[in-house]
């Protein structure tokens, strides 16, 4: 086989996720030749905009999708939560990793969320973070947040804000475990869809790829996933309403919890489906008619208006 070329985002973390990615491969077929390819995507040239005013417009792939389609590299590696529900035509996932801690955790350096004094400061650049934690603590002052995780700390330690709150997976796998605060259950802070897992996205006429792709391939995540993203697309996967989903598999069961809520955070709405974990798209899509049913079309038709 010829050397595969494979592309990512140039950030600490996402080369982290791709090196790791590497040796992975390399340890399942030692004859392999694979080479990292860093491409700027459009969300790192605009660091500093909010990622609400770019929701939906899948500004950390369209690079990486662009080179794949162009020829110029082979595999790209997504952070799943940063994809578009809808793939391109000519592209397709070709698997899709075991999933690490879903969770949303809490860097502070004033304890746990239920100590943090009303008034405190709280950094996040997601839409989804900051309505879930206002319907819990309306008391807190959230701060809109971009940046790499490096520069997010350093505002927690020089005192910019109180505390941050990011996804549990980007610490687990910079290795930064021991400053966590506080792991958040998701029954109060659903994840994004995807949270946690990794996208191998590929051409979908190469087979040759397709065929390395999917020895990494987690089946269970590929399956919470696919219901979860399945969810966000009936919903309206493009709109800037705050959409959240998480999908766990036991015994061949899939159990989907959903949430959805109005852009200003005012009203949050949650539920619940199960289903066969064999048909992941059909769970994700009685979620999303389950929770129209209960309103959420509003919440999403006013956000996009």
């Amino acid at each position: 086989m010829k050397e595969i070329r494979i592309g990512t985002r140039g950030s600490k973390l996402a080369t982290i996720q791709t090196e790791w990615l590497l040796a992975t491969l390399k340890e399942i077929s030692p004859e392999l030749k694979v080479r990292l390819v860093k491409i700027t995507t459009r969300g790192d040239k605009y660091g500093t905009t909010s990622l609400d005013k770019l929701a939906g417009q899948g500004i950390f792939v369209k690079e990486l999708e662009k080179a794949l389609l162009d020829g110029k590299i082979d595999l790209a590696v997504h952070s799943l939560k940063d994809m578009p529900t809808e793939i391109p035509h000519g592209l397709m996932l070709g698997a899709i990793t075991a999933r690490l801690d879903p969770r949303d955790i809490l860097v502070s350096r004033a304890g746990n969320l239920a100590k943090l004094a009303p008034g405190s400061k709280i950094g996040t650049g997601s839409h989804r973070r900051a309505v879930q934690l206002r319907a819990i603590r309306p008391d807190l002052r959230i701060c809109d947040m971009r940046g790499n995780i490096d520069t997010r700390l350093r505002k927690v330690s020089d005192g910019t804000v109180d505390g941050i709150i990011v996804a549990a997976a980007a610490m687990i796998r910079l290795g930064w475990e021991d400053k966590i605060t506080e792991y958040l259950p998701t029954g109060h802070f659903t994840p994004a869809v995807g949270q946690g897992a990794l996208g191998l996205e590929i051409r979908s006429v190469d087979k040759e790829i397709e065929s390395v792709a999917c020895k990494i391939n987690h089946e269970p995540t590929r399956q919470c996933v696919t219901a979860e993203r399945a969810f966000l697309q009936a919903l309206g996967g493009g709109c800037r309403a705050p959409i959240a989903a998480l999908g766990t598999v036991s015994h061949g069961i899939l159990k989907l919890n959903g949430m959805v809520a109005t852009a200003d955070g005012d009203h949050v709405l949650r539920a619940s489906e199960e289903g066969n974990a064999l048909t992941p798209e059909a769970t994700g899509e009685c979620l999303a008619m389950k929770m129209a049913g209960m309103g959420a079309l509003q919440y999403t038709t006013k956000s996009n208006s």
